[in-house]
C-alpha cells in the first residue's frame, strides 16, 4: 500500500492532461525512452524539450560496483579533461531517462562531469511503467535510503578515479532525487554545495525512510540551494517555510551550511516546472534555476 508521502508525490506529478495518442513500447525505446515515461509525454517533449548535443563530451552509459552489484549510470564530461569539478544528478521517478541525460550533458557543456545513477534498478525499471500509481507502489515505494546513500557514496568514489575530482562535489535532483539531494547533503563531508528542485521536505518515519530533509537540517554538510514552485499541488508551501526556520534556528547553533541555505519559490510555478518533457514545464522559472543553480555551485567551491 502506498503511504501518504508517495501518494502525495504522485498527485503532484499526475498534474498532465490525458492524450489520445499512446506509443508503442519500440517508439518509444528509439527515442531511449521506456514506455510508461513516453505515454504520458511524448505529445508534449517534441515542443519543449531541449535536446543539447554531444559534441564535445564523453557521453554514455558507464557500470559503477556497488559492493559486487553492477549498477548503471548515465555520465557526461568534456573530453579528453581531467580533474573536473563534479555533479550527482539524481532523476525523479522515472530513472534516468533522456531528459536527465540530457541535464547531465548541460552540466558537462558548462565542464562538469555530470553523472546520473540508475537509483531505482534493484527494485525495478521504472521506465517501464505505464501507471504512475503501480511505479510507486512496486518501485519507489521499496527503494531504501540507506541504499541511495551508499549508492551514491559508490558513485563519487568512481567519479575519482574516472577523470572527476571528489574535492569538488556538488550534487543536484528533481523531485524524489530533491528530496534526496538534501539527504546526501546532510550526509557526504565531501559535498560541497546541493541544489534541491522541488525535493519533498517532510514525510511520514519508516524503516526504508527513516529521515527527510526537514529532520537533517541541523546536519547539512554544505549549504543547499531549493528552487520551489509556488503553486506546486504536492508540497505545501507551509513545508517550505518549517524548512526555513529548522535552517535559520540550526545556522544559528553553528552550522555554518545550515545558515548559508536558501530557498527560492517561483510563485506560480508548479510541481517539475524544470521538466522540459512535461506540462508542467515553466520556461522563465526553468532557466531562471538553472542560471542560479550554475551561479550557486561556483559559489560554493564546485567550479
Amino acid at each position: 500500500m502506498l503511504k501518504s508521502d508517495h501518494i502525495l508525490d504522485t498527485q503532484a506529478l499526475l498534474d498532465v492532461p490525458a492524450t489520445p495518442q499512446t506509443p508503442t513500447r519500440r517508439t518509444a525505446l528509439k527515442l531511449g525512452l521506456g514506455a510508461g515515461y513516453a505515454a504520458a509525454t511524448l505529445p508534449i517533449m517534441a515542443q519543449t524539450a531541449i535536446k543539447t548535443s554531444a559534441e564535445g563530451l564523453t557521453a554514455g552509459e558507464v557500470t559503477i560496483d556497488v559492493a559486487g552489484f553492477k549498477m548503471p549510470a548515465y555520465r557526461a564530461q568534456p573530453a579528453g579533461k581531467t580533474g573536473l569539478p563534479v555533479v550527482l544528478v539524481l532523476s525523479e521517478i522515472f530513472g534516468v531517462h533522456e531528459y536527465i541525460a540530457d541535464t547531465a550533458r548541460r552540466f558537462a557543456k558548462a565542464g562538469y562531469l555530470a553523472i546520473a545513477p540508475e537509483l531505482f534498478v534493484r527494485q525495478g525499471d521504472a521506465q517501464s511503467y505505464g501507471e504512475m500509481a503501480k511505479l510507486m507502489s512496486e518501485v519507489i515505494s521499496k527503494v531504501p535510503d540507506a541504499q541511495v546513500l551508499g549508492d551514491l557514496d559508490a558513485t563519487v568514489a568512481w567519479v575519482a578515479a574516472h577523470g572527476g575530482n571528489a574535492d569538488k562535489l556538488g550534487v543536484t535532483g528533481f523531485c524524489w532525487g530533491g528530496r534526496q539531494t538534501w539527504l546526501y547533503t546532510a550526509h557526504n563531508p565531501k559535498v560541497k554545495a546541493g541544489v534541491a528542485w522541488y525535493g519533498r521536505l517532510v514525510g511520514d518515519s519508516t524503516a526504508l525512510t527513516p529521515r527527510h530533509p526537514l529532520d537533517v537540517a541541523a546536519q547539512l554538510k554544505a549549504p543547499v540551494l531549493g528552487l520551489y514552485g509556488g503553486a506546486d499541488t504536492g508540497i505545501a508551501l507551509d513545508t517550505v517555510e518549517r524548512m526555513k526556520a529548522a535552517l535559520a534556528a540550526a545556522g544559528a547553533q553553528g552550522n555554518a551550511a545550515a545558515g548559508a541555505s536558501q530557498f527560492v519559490v517561483y510563485p506560480d510555478a508548479p510541481h517539475a516546472f524544470h521538466a522540459d518533457y512535461r506540462p508542467s514545464f515553466r520556461k522563465d522559472a526553468a532557466e531562471d534555476g538553472w542560471k542560479r543553480a550554475l551561479a550557486w555551485l561556483r559559489q560554493h567551491g564546485v567550479a
